[in-house]
């Protein structure tokens, strides 16, 4: 599956109707974004089951924003709307197969369970 281009308009619709969705915030000036783009769009091929996107944060800053993107490219998953990873930097093939992995192995109840005992520490 080639990468799909998100922005403002498509953003929660692709992350509310797929469940593993992953996000590379990239800049066309930026380098390393330009070096990551052949191996993320190579690693798409081999896992029709997620959904690959990039948001150009020069065009849509909104997103960039919401998601405090400070340094690119930046990569987050999105796995049942929860964001499971979250990290600047390119990576190499190997590297994101792996974390592409661990993603699909996470235990979804599990982290569900980990967020509500974690909001309901902070507020006592």
């Amino acid at each position: 599956m080639a990468t799909i281009e998100l922005t403002d308009a498509n953003f929660e619709k692709t992350i509310t109707d797929n469940d593993i969705v992953l996000v590379d915030f990239w800049a066309p000036w930026c380098a390393p974004c330009r070096s990551f783009a052949p191996i993320y769009e190579s690693v798409s091929e081999q896992h029709p089951d997620a959904v690959f996107a990039k948001v150009n944060t020069e065009e849509q800053q909104a997103l960039g924003a919401h998601f405090q993107i400070r340094s690119i490219p930046t990569l987050m998953i999105f796995r049942e709307q929860v964001i499971i990873f979250s990290q600047a930097g390119s990576l190499p093939a190997a590297a994101l197969e792996e974390v592409i992995g661990k993603a699909k192995e996470l235990d979804m109840e599990m982290v569900r369970k980990e967020i509500a005992n974690h909001g309901q520490s902070s507020a006592e």
